[in-house]
């Protein structure tokens, strides 16, 4: 399995944007819900946005009970997920957070991998997209959850992630915002605004106890 360096270096052959990791993303989405297959999982309205948890309410053996909310799990939609990868900005700012603390968890789905890795290959190479997905799924924690439900906010709540990272104006609008308030416990940010925010220091305070020892992983391998 290749390390995030030489994911990154690979990667970086390749002249990518946020904007055009975005718009793929929504053609990747449309085209599923065009076939029938995961029908809804992307491309809802801000109002249907916050719905995953009424959605997500009726349990079966293959979906993941929801977890309890920790600021210590988060998710990455699939054009951060995407970004990490393809543009060294904030996407990679933010994730690196997560691979250089132990004690974080990504929540992701296959679903939510499978839209990434979709993204990877359209405008990359297969080859690559193929070897980011092995490298991100034995990082990740999986969930999963009922088909049709949007990726990333399903993930969220059966995950219990409290950050959600997304470029989409759709989720991190104030509108959006105050819907997942009022129905998960989760807030969704721009990647820039979280890797800026993030305190290890407080938050490993509040979800381990006792003094921060710093990072404990090379967010590169």
């Amino acid at each position: 399995m290749q390390t995030w360096r030489a994911l990154f270096e690979r990667a970086s052959e390749y002249d990518v944007d946020e904007d055009a990791i975005r718009e793929t993303l929504d053609a990747v989405r449309t085209a599923v819900e065009s076939d029938g297959d995961e029908a809804g999982s992307a491309g809802r309205s801000e109002d249907e946005a916050g719905c995953s948890e009424g959605e997500a309410g009726d349990t079966d053996d293959a979906t993941s009970p929801p977890a309890e909310s920790s600021p210590a799990r988060v998710v990455a939609d699939a054009d951060v997920l995407a970004a990490d990868l393809l543009v060294d900005g904030d996407a990679r700012r933010a994730l690196d957070h997560l691979r250089g603390h132990s004690w974080t968890t990504l929540l992701a789905s296959e679903a939510l991998v499978d839209d990434a890795e979709a993204v990877v290959v359209d405008l990359t190479d297969a080859a690559l997209a193929g070897a980011w997905r092995e490298r991100v799924s034995a990082w990740c924690e999986f969930v999963a959850h009922p088909p049709g439900d949007n990726p990333a906010l399903a993930t969220a709540y059966r995950g219990g992630a409290m950050h959600l990272l997304s470029y989409d104006d759709r989720l991190l609008s104030a509108k959006a915002g105050a819907e997942l308030g009022s129905r998960l416990s989760v807030s969704a940010r721009h990647p820039g605004a979280f890797a800026t925010l993030f305190d290890a220091e407080s938050l490993y305070r509040e979800v381990e106890g006792g003094e921060y020892p710093g990072p404990d992983r090379d967010p590169r391998e």
